[in-house]
Order: C-alpha cells, then structure tokens, then sequence
C-alpha cells in the first residue's frame, strides 16, 4: 500500500466519527459531501482519501453507512482492542484516564503511574495509581500496546526511553517536548500550545 498522509488518516477518523452518529440515527447511505462537511475537505478529497483503499460507494446513490464504518475500522486498525498504559497522574493524566471514548474506541487504559508519593495508591476512575518504579516489571508480565505520557517535560523522555525498552511501540505524548525515539517505534505528539497558536494565526488573520 502507498504511504498514506498523516491528514488523511486523520480525515478518515473525522469520517468514522460522523458514520457512527449517521448509524445510531437509523441512516443507510450517506453522501461524500456530508462526509466532506464533517472531515473539513471537499467532496473530491473525500474520493481520493477513500481510493487509496479501494473503491467505495456508488455515483448518485452515496455510502453504505454500516459497510463503509466496517470498512474503516479496519483500515484505522480498530478490529480489536488496544492495552494502554497511562504515565503520569496529573490533571492531565487523571482526565485521560476518566475520558470515556477511549474504551468506546477499542482503547483499554489497563494501568495508570506516577512518581509522586501523594499520588501512588490512590484511585483514578477506578485504576489505582502504581510506582512508575514498577513498570518495567508490570509490561514484562502484561504487555501494553500503547502509552500515553502525560508527564512533565523533563521526564517525557526518559520514560519514552524506558517504555521502549520495555516493548512498547505506540507512544501519544502530551508533555510539551518533542520525543527522539528508534526505528519501529511510532509517537503522536499532542502539543496544546501549538494548536492554541495555530488558531491565534487564524484568527489574527482572519477577514474582518
């Protein structure tokens, strides 16, 4: 398969997104432009992101909501379930562990760490709060398939070094510092700052 943008996989979430809602509405076909509405493209993006995975829908008569959705979830990966371990307790740490749409999703936040003896023992949406000291030890006996570190910055890579080590392959880093990680190994980065400058561009350039 042809290397495939990380924009348009991220439209193809957009698109599932919005399947779903069409779904537990009751409707059967939904059109490319109500698909390019929701992934902010346009109907001939919502066709090229598709065509890299095949052929989909029909000329005048739209997507099958059921089978595209299938069709989606499989191509994003989400015909199965993903163990997640969560680094860092923190308010950004417990409100990811309470976020209820990773489990929708088919993402199982199995274990939650800190350093903080204040926070070791406690209880975050039903996960007990463990040493970071034990998680090497904890991924040795119960792989993970993907970490979330919610850290502070100056110990994002240092764990991001200890979870590889450790076997894990998917990181999605929300501390503020960009992760140097080897081959085989895939990090997401959520940097609020960025997206929040991102929209003080737009709206600073905005028409009047």
């Amino acid at each position: 398969m042809r290397d495939v943008a990380a924009s348009t996989v991220r439209r193809l979430s957009l698109y599932l997104q919005f399947l779903d809602e069409c779904g537990r509405q009751g409707l059967g076909t939904v059109s490319s432009g109500a698909l390019a509405e929701r992934g902010g493209a346009s109907p001939a993006q919502v066709r090229k992101d598709l065509s890299f995975f095949g052929s989909f829908g029909r000329r005048g008569v739209g997507y099958s909501v059921p089978l595209l959705a299938g069709r989606l979830r499989e191509i994003l990966g989400l015909a199965r379930r993903y163990r997640v371990v969560l680094i860092g307790a923190g308010r950004v740490g417990a409100a990811l562990a309470a976020y209820p749409g990773f489990r929708a999703r088919g993402f199982d936040v199995v274990a939650i760490y800190d350093v903080d003896p204040a926070r070791i023992g406690t209880s975050v949406d039903g996960l007990v709060v463990r040493s970071g000291a034990s998680l090497e030890a904890d991924l040795l006996a119960e792989a993970a398939d993907i970490a979330v570190i919610a850290t502070p910055a100056g110990a994002a890579q240092g764990v991001a070094d200890r979870l590889v080590r450790a076997g894990v392959r998917g990181l999605l880093n929300f501390a503020p510092v960009t992760l140097a990680v080897g081959p085989g190994v895939t990090v997401s980065e959520v940097n609020m700052a960025l997206e929040l400058e991102a929209l003080s561009y737009a709206l600073h350039h905005a028409q009047p």
